[in-house]
């Protein structure tokens, strides 16, 4: 083969390998999104799976979220019942409103 077809074999072949390439490096993207969206363990180049290590520092922030999300709950679930009050009151019937907030008022003297 002379130097000028080499260099026309491979300019050809060129973007049969970069397309290869790229759907190769696409494949490995998805597979490992679907690992971790499925709960699977990471796995490193020879194959063991990584698991998130666990030190002082990350289990003291666990517990710190966990508190949090506890307290978040909490004062959703007081948002909650505040709103379900409202919105009774917002639909009740105009003389039923009359009634409560008359009620209210006995109850501040």
């Amino acid at each position: 083969m002379e130097s000028a077809d080499k260099v026309t074999f491979l300019t050809a072949l060129a973007p049969t390998i970069a397309i290869v390439g790229v759907a190769g490096m696409i494949g490995w993207v998805f597979t490992t999104w679907l690992k971790i969206r499925n709960g699977y363990p990471l796995e490193n180049g020879w194959g063991k799976p990584l698991y998130p290590q666990k030190n002082d520092e990350t289990v003291e922030r666990v517990k710190l979220l966990s508190q949090e999300n506890a307290q978040l709950r909490a004062e959703l679930g007081a948002v909650k019942d505040r709103l379900a009050n409202v919105e009774r009151i917002v639909t009740d019937s105009g003389h039923g409103l009359d009634r409560e907030i008359e009620a209210l008022r006995g109850r501040a003297n």
